[in-house]
This record gives structure tokens, sequence and C-alpha cells, in this order.
């Protein structure tokens, strides 16, 4: 046996190697879980609920397996006693979660995960806390959500709740139908209506939900009206439909308060007719979230119009606003203020102007007209206000030679145009790309009348000067230009050689134009993102 020995000692090839079975723990824990079933010696642990029910274990694994039971049994009341009360949780459930502990698998339903979510918090199991509170995430819909974020808040389940609130917000047009919403208290139904991020594309939704939530327990809720009509913002509500339902409510004729907030809303419409800038932005006359709104814009050449549709990604509906028929297709849209939407037609020097913020009402209302004529020109907003820049005149008979080379700005307080830069550039150019980066305008690429650019230039409104920036590595015109996180992108184009799908990044901090991944497609006059 030492000669065999010896041998495998010498021999290189028997190397150290760990080995696991994979089943060992397994097996030892299905022991230990037998024994507790049968009740045997190897028990040395007794929990006792209220209903006297009697759940076996052993205290090392149990205070292995949470906070909860090693405090227990490490205390010095505790650790020399064989039986534990367990007091206010249900027998079953403790069975359940003490299962758990030697199985590692438990089974969730409907009807056991609350009770189940209230004991896995207090014995501190926090797996149990995890999967009940993913399982009631996926149960949210409007017939349940309220009572659910009841739960949640009683105990204290932070993020439930706050799941329960972006859920509540988001789908609260479908959960006012329901029988939980009525069943709401005054506080409750103010605290809801009062957020500024609730979804609903309307304020009509509001009052509807308001008068139906009052009417429910009219004589028992009907002087609780005034404290909600308080956090309903009547001003947003459409004209039509402030004289056709809210005016005749009996609910709101009968109450002094409630007339004086009628009143005001039907005076905000008048305001709002004569002119919308000097509308005073108040909390209750702002939309409640800032509607993601996607512009749509055309021209028609049958119609000789210019037509715009209006996508909510929110709500998911498409709008036709008005069209306009001073505008053509030389038109350019922008928006001041994330309300205000400019139409901006350089041929015609016609502008047009609608609110956003009006929830659905829109309207095109006709605004001072540019100071000149101009072709092939560019818009951007700073400051909120609007430069329409460069171009050409309306002689296009000499289309490549008579540019312009002026900056008219429109301001939203006087509501004129003015001249803010004779020479807005040094270089003649159209069909440029324009950006605002750190409240400075650039004006990128473009053509001349007989070359492509590249050049770059910057426009200081604070100082009315311009001045040379790093050129793009390739000349073109009809780019699109963003900006994204301080940095300005200019996208596609086209120049002799065609249309391009290159991409280039401007860094002001160094002053360097870097070529990044071009497009899959070629693009010339692409939309970009701004931010």
């Amino acid at each position: 046996m030492d000669s065999v020995q010896r041998l495998v000692m010498k021999s290189n090839k028997c190397k150290s190697k760990n080995y696991e079975n994979s089943t060992h723990k397994n097996r030892v824990f299905e022991v230990l879980q037998s024994s507790r079933n049968k009740n045997d010696s190897f028990c040395d642990i007794k929990l006792q609920t209220d209903d006297g029910t009697i759940v076996f274990g052993h205290k090392s694994i149990l205070a292995s397996a949470t906070p909860y039971f090693k405090t227990m049994f490490f205390s010095v009341g505790e650790s020399n006693k064989d039986l534990v009360k367990i007091t206010k949780l249900d027998s079953t459930i403790l069975k359940l979660l003490i299962d758990y502990i030697y199985t590692g698998e438990i089974m969730i339903a409907q009807e056991n995960v609350q009770f189940v979510l209230v004991a896995a918090d207090r014995l501190q199991l926090l797996y149990v806390e995890q999967v009940c509170v993913e399982f009631l995430q996926k149960q949210l819909d409007p017939s349940n959500c309220l009572g659910i974020k009841e739960f949640a808040d009683l105990h204290n389940f932070k993020k439930l709740l706050s799941n329960c609130e972006a859920f509540i917000k988001k789908q609260f047009l479908e959960i006012v139908k329901y029988d939980e919403f009525l069943s709401l208290s005054s506080e409750e139904v103010i605290k809801l209506i009062s957020c500024n991020d609730v979804n609903v594309p309307f304020e009509e939704k509001v009052y509807e939900c308001v008068i139906k939530w009052v009417k429910h327990e009219l004589n028992q809720r009907k002087h609780l009206l005034p404290n909600l009509m308080e956090h309903v913002r009547l001003p947003l509500v459409s004209k039509e439909y402030l004289v056709e339902n809210v005016v005749n409510e009996p609910l709101l004729k009968n109450d002094p308060k409630c007339k004086e907030y009628v009143f005001e809303a039907l005076h905000f419409q008048v305001i709002k007719s004569v002119n919308s800038f000097s509308i005073p932005k108040t909390v209750w006359s702002k939309p409640r979230q800032v509607q993601k709104i996607f512009l749509i814009s055309s021209w028609s050449k049958s119609e000789k119009m210019y037509i715009t549709n209006w996508y909510d990604p929110v709500t998911n509906q498409l709008q036709i606003v008005p069209e306009i028929t001073y505008c053509n297709q030389s038109s350019i849209l922008c928006v001041v203020k994330d309300e205000f939407v400019f139409l901006v037609c350089g041929e015609t020097r016609c502008v047009g102007m609608t609110d956003i913020s009006l929830q659905g009402n829109y309207n095109w209302v006709r605004k001072p007209n540019l100071l000149e004529r101009r072709s092939s020109f560019r818009v951007c907003v700073l400051n909120d206000c609007i430069y329409a820049i460069g171009g050409n005149t309306e002689n296009y008979d000499d289309y490549y030679k008579d540019f312009l080379n002026t900056i008219e700005v429109f301001s939203l307080d006087t509501q004129k145009w003015k001249t803010v830069s004779n020479k807005y550039s040094k270089s003649e150019r159209r069909k440029f790309g324009v950006g605002v980066l750190n409240n400075l305008i650039y004006t990128v690429g473009g053509f001349n009348g007989s070359t492509y650019l590249k050049s770059v230039e910057c426009y200081d409104p604070s100082l009315d000067k311009w001045y040379p920036v790093a050129e793009m590595s390739i000349e073109r015109c009809n780019v699109g230009v963003g900006v994204l996180n301080g940095i300005m992108y200019v996208v596609g184009g086209a120049n002799e050689l065609g249309i391009h799908k290159c991409v280039e990044a401007y860094s002001p901090y160094n002053g360097v134009w870097t070529s990044i991944a071009d497009m899959n497609l070629c693009r010339e006059n692409p939309g970009n993102y701004n931010n």
C-alpha cells in the first residue's frame, strides 16, 4: 500500500481538484424539512401562533435565514426557550414562510399575496418581499390600483407605492370609471387631481370626474365641491364646453365660491382671445404636463395651402390643425417656450402662430409680417426670440446673386420684428444649416451661388458680432443641425456629388469637428432633435 501511495505521489499527472456535490445541500435541507414535518427531536424551536398552531423548526437554520429570528434567539429573554409565540400572524402564512426558508420555494397567489408581503416584511425575508411586490405590480389595472396603493401606503411599501402612483397618474381617465374612485375620500381626490403630471389631455375630464364623485353621494359631498373645484383648472377648459356644460351646472350655480371659479375661467377666455401672450401663466392656467407633440407639416400643391398634423404620443391621437393659405412650401416651423408654434413664410413675409397649451383647440393666428421677403432663409429660436437669418431676396431673375445679409428678430414681448444685424455673415450663403448652442447662433455650410461651403460662423446676439469657427470636413448645403448634451451635430446634406449620409459633431469646448458613424440612408434637409 505504501509503495502504491509513493507511486501516486511521484506522478505529475495527479493534481489537486475540488469536487462539489450539487445535490448535497438540497438533500440536507430535505432531511431537515422532513424532520420538521415529523416533529422529531432534532427540532429545537416551536413557533406558536394566536390560534394555537405549532410550527416546528431549527434555531440555527431560522437564525441563518433572517435577522428577525437571529435577534429573537440570541436575545436574553428568548435564547433558552423552546417555545416562542408569534402574535398577529396567520398560521397558514407562517407555515408558508418557514417552508420557504427550508425549500427556497413559495407559492404566491392573488388570495394570499398581501398577507405574505406583510408577514415577509415583518420576518425580514427580503426576497419574498421583492417577489410579492413584483406580483402586485403585474396585477395593477384601473379597477384595483387605488386599493393596492392604499395597501402600500398603509404598510409603507415605498417602491410599490411609487409604482402605484405612477400607474394612477398615467391611467387616470380609465381609473375614474370604476367604483374604487367613487369611494375615495375628498382628501384623496384632491391629492390626485392637484398633481401637475396626471395624464389628462383635456381638463374637461378632471371637471367631469369631480362632478361625478360629488353626485355619487350628493347630500354628504356637495359641501366639499368648492374645495375640489379649487384644483380643477377651469381656464384650460374650452370656451364651448365652459358655456355649454360648466356655466349651467346647478351645483356650481348654487355655490358662491364655485361661481367665482367659473367667472375667472370666462375672464381668462376673454384675455386669451385678445392676446395669447398676455395670459398670466399661473399654475391654474397651465396644462398639467408638457405634452410631447410631434408636428408633421406638408405643403399641398393642389390645394395651395400649408397643412399641419399634430400627433400626441401620450393620448395616441392625431389631429389636423386648420390649414394656412397665406404661407407656402418655403415656410419654416419653430417652437417658442415649448408652447407657441410659429410658421414663418419668407416669400410672402407672413407669420402664423398657434398655442399648443390650449389642449386641442388649435387655431392659427396671424402675427406681424417679416420686414423683408426672403427665400432659402433659416429660422432659429434663442431666449424666446425668433431669428430669421439670411436667404435670397424676391428677385428670382438674379436668384444666386441677391443674397440677404440681414437678421430679423421677433420678440414675444413687443410683438414686433426688428433688424438686429445688417451683416449676418462674412460669407454669402443660402441653404445653410442653423443651430443654437450656448446662447450662440451657428450657420453651417450652404451654397454661395457657385460653390458649396464647409465654412461655419457663429453669431453672438449679446454683442451683435459674427465669428468664424472651425470648418466641417465636407462642403455641403441643406444639412440638418441638432444639439444634444452640449454638442452640435450636422447631418446629411448635399453637394455636386449628390446627397450625403455623413455626420459630424462639433464641440465648442475644443473647437473641433469630429466625424462619427454615417446614417444608413442619405438625407437632404433632414429634421433633427434639439435639447
